[in-house]
């Protein structure tokens, strides 16, 4: 398989769960899309109005997830995971459609996502990917937290830091490169949250369908999940995750430098808003040459179109 062109799935798949805030039941499928055609949502329990692009700009809510809402109102939210799978796996192309508001938070990582896709495989085109490449540094802060992006020649790098006062989750830093790297822990690791945090989350309506089954919750020292966590940086991981998902609301792949310290979808968000606001910021790449044996990227097969 060429890691530079363009790739959807073989099969369709379907999924079945429940919304984490909304929750209420929802069925999602992936369906196989032709070269060029993007990630696409498709409301299908909607007759019209009902298809919406996950774009940076078609982000409404950034609140515990990332919602994306077309012009007529018509919304999905939660697309982070998925997308992070999405991302990771090299997919280019694909219709998704969901008869509900909310994509299934399934066990609260990508794995499933990553195990469905898998299972069926992927499928390459003749046709290039392009990619983003970031030629200028651009940073946003609010107050104590920050996230910044800065040129990389060949990678995605993302560094990510959290900070907890809570001592079992406490100051936590990890860094992958995301077309080098073995992806299987970020994949995995959960969404968590505190057990305290709770009640305050289900009073503004969200969390209703949130369980151990599909979070990690964190009370004083211990995690309440049976089991434990599933690897050592698992609550850095998943954010690492979650910005991987809502990077690819960029369109694109990129090549790029990505820190950030105790951010999340809203920094990530304003992030990508600020870049594309300034076109001496990015350039969109076309890939030439046909295969890779070992990383995304290698210096001379890259032509500007931009």
């Amino acid at each position: 398989m060429s890691y530079l062109n363009q790739k959807t799935i073989n099969f369709p798949i379907s999924l079945k769960g429940i919304g984490l805030h909304s929750g209420k039941e929802v069925i999602l499928d992936i369906k196989p899309a032709l070269p060029n055609t993007g990630i696409i949502f498709k409301r299908s329990d909607l007759k019209l109005n009902n298809v919406i692009y996950p774009n940076f700009n078609n982000v409404t809510n950034t609140s515990l997830n990332t919602t994306i809402s077309n012009e007529y109102g018509v919304r999905v939210s939660t697309i982070e995971h998925l997308m992070g799978a999405l991302f990771g796996l090299g997919i280019d192309n694909v219709l998704i459609e969901i008869n509900n508001e909310e994509v299934p938070i399934l066990d609260g990582s990508a794995k499933e996502f990553v195990s469905q896709i898998l299972e069926v495989g992927i499928k390459s085109s003749e046709v290039p990917i392009k990619i983003i490449k970031i030629k200028k540094k651009v940073e946003f802060h609010d107050g104590q937290r920050f996230i910044s992006i800065e040129p990389s020649k060949l990678s995605l790098n993302i560094e990510f830091e959290l900070k907890y006062d809570n001592l079992t989750i406490g100051n936590q830093k990890n860094k992958i490169k995301v077309y080098e790297d073995d992806l299987t822990d970020i994949y995995n690791s959960r969404t968590f949250c505190l057990f305290e945090d709770i009640e305050k989350i289900r009073a503004i309506g969200l969390a209703k369908g949130g369980s151990l089954d599909n979070a990690i919750v964190v009370k004083d020292k211990e995690v309440l999940n049976e089991g434990g966590l599933r690897n050592k940086y698992e609550f850095v991981n998943h954010k690492i995750l979650d910005c991987i998902g809502d990077l690819y609301t960029s369109g694109y792949r990129m090549l790029a430098d990505v820190k950030c310290s105790q951010g999340g979808h809203y920094l990530t968000n304003e992030l990508l808003r600020k870049v594309f606001d300034n076109q001496e910021n990015f350039a969109l790449l076309e890939i030439q040459e046909k295969n890779l044996p070992h990383t995304f990227i290698q210096k001379n097969l890259l032509k500007s179109i931009a």
